[in-house]
């Protein structure tokens, strides 16, 4: 699934609107993902894990953050990805599926803070750079 140019400027736009609260955003997610799916904490054992905890904030932001970096590097994401993707599948083996409901309360918590930029349309897109993020980050699995 390639992006086009336009939706790459609207993944572009929404990432810049999320940088300067990218901790509290991911960490927001992450509070979601743990209150909804509460079997994904099972990755987090070492954590506190308390909601809106400075662990849960910290690793929030820092996903916030390589999801605006690989915003930025859309055309070489494999590459970019790798390390992240060594991460996941080798050491820390992350059930690719857990991907998906993280990228469903990234989009829950982008639609509730961003209501008037987070439309139907920049959510489509969302979805779509989710999806390629996250098959780069589970391709060791297969």
């Amino acid at each position: 699934m390639v992006l086009t140019s336009s939706e790459q400027e609207v993944i572009l736009d929404m990432c810049k609107k999320i940088a300067p609260r990218a901790d509290d955003l991911g960490g927001e997610a992450f509070d979601r993902l743990f209150l909804s799916f509460p079997q994904t904490k099972i990755y987090f054992s070492h954590f506190d894990l308390t909601p809106g905890s400075d662990d849960i904030r910290a690793h929030g932001g820092k996903v916030m953050k390589a999801l605006h970096n690989a915003a930025k590097h859309l055309d070489d994401l494999p590459r970019k990805l790798s390390s992240l993707n060594d991460l996941h599948a080798q050491k820390l083996r992350v059930d690719p599926g857990q991907f998906r409901l993280l990228s469903r309360c990234i989009q829950e918590v982008l639609d509730y803070h961003f209501p008037n930029d987070f439309t139907a349309k920049v959510q489509a897109t969302w979805e779509k750079f989710l999806v390629e993020v996250s098959g780069v980050l589970t391709a060791q699995h297969s």
